[in-house]
Order: C-alpha cells, then sequence, then structure tokens
C-alpha cells in the first residue's frame, strides 16, 4: 500500500489502533429515536415496570413502580418505589427530580437523584392511551419498559421488548420485574 508520506511498522499500527477504536466506539443505530410529542399531563401518574435493563439498585427490585408528579414550577416530583430481594423484601424509596430539557417533544428530561448531576432520561416510546412507555438512555446502557398496570399480555410485552431492539439495546440484558396482582 502506498501513502503520500512515509509510513513504519510502528506508525501502520497506530493508525489501524486508532481507526479501529474509532470504528467500535461509534453506535451502529445513531442517536435514540424519542416521542415527538409527550402531553407531560397525561404521563403523570404511577407506571409499573415490567421490564429494564436495571440500574444497580434495581437488580433485585420486585414491584417496581415509578410515580410522577407534574409540579407548579414545571419540575417532575417523581418517587420509585420497590421491594428489595423478593415481595416481602424490604421497600425502598428513591425521590428524584425530573425536568423536561427539551420543550417542544416533552420527551427529553433529566432525572436529578443528586445535586447537580442529572441523568439522561428520554421517552421513547408512549401508546397513545398512555398505557405503556419505554423510557431510555442515549448510551443505551439502561432501559424501561412500563405499563399503567402490573401485568401486560405477553403480546404486547413482545411489541414493546421489538420496539427497545429496534432502539439499538441488548435485550438479552432485559430483566423481567416481577409484580404482584394488586
Amino acid at each position: 500500500m502506498n501513502f503520500p508520506f512515509p509510513v513504519n511498522r510502528p506508525t501502520l499500527a497506530l493508525l489501524t489502533s486508532i481507526l479501529l477504536m474509532t470504528a467500535c466506539s461509534s453506535s451502529s443505530h445513531g442517536p435514540i429515536r424519542t416521542e415527538s410529542y409527550v402531553d407531560i399531563k397525561q404521563f403523570m401518574g404511577d407506571w409499573y415496570v415490567i421490564a429494564c435493563i436495571p440500574t444497580m439498585f434495581e437488580t433485585e427490585a420486585y414491584n417496581a413502580v415509578e410515580s410522577y408528579e407534574l409540579k407548579p414550577d414545571g419540575r417532575i416530583a417523581t418517587t420509585f418505589t420497590y421491594n428489595k430481594g423478593g415481595f416481602d423484601g424490604p421497600r425502598k424509596t428513591m425521590t428524584p427530580t425530573g425536568f423536561v430539557e427539551d420543550d417542544p417533544s416533552n420527551a427529553v428530561w433529566g432525572m436529578q437523584f443528586i445535586w447537580p448531576i442529572k441523568a439522561e432520561y428520554r421517552i421513547v416510546y408512549v401508546d397513545d392511551a398512555y398505557s405503556e412507555t419505554i423510557v431510555g438512555r442515549t448510551k443505551r446502557d439502561y432501559v424501561w419498559i412500563m405499563a399503567r398496570t402490573p401485568q401486560i399480555s405477553e403480546a404486547r410485552y413482545q411489541h414493546l421488548v421489538n420496539i427497545v431492539a429496534d432502539q439499538g439495546y441488548d435485550i438479552s440484558e432485559l430483566r423481567k420485574v416481577p409484580q404482584e396482582e394488586r
């Protein structure tokens, strides 16, 4: 191979390594897609976590529920509750605050657990009835499939998993969250 400049073996090895790292670090799926518009008032309320690629807090979550309440100043009071380790496990609660960061769509939020750090939160999908949703992140490290009811049909679950897969997630990492009928 001829180069327009002198290339020795160490230089060629370095260039090859840089090209491989660049290729491996870029996502083949491009940016994560979000809903074009989310009605914030309709989105508020309780969402049962049906499945997720879990954070370190969710690996043993049972009966996980994420609840949203719109505050007069536009912030979103969030309460995430679950039983740790089993249906009778200790009840855990987290109370981050959500901030809509993409005003025209309302689909991109920052979720603040500890000031001043905001975690990315993207509403990837919400059905017309606001009964099922998928929330993801650009890094594709975490995702949540949620519904207004603790159980959904297997057909609906597979439909939502397909949306997650289409967004470029490794669906083998999904964990179904056990939910008791209430």
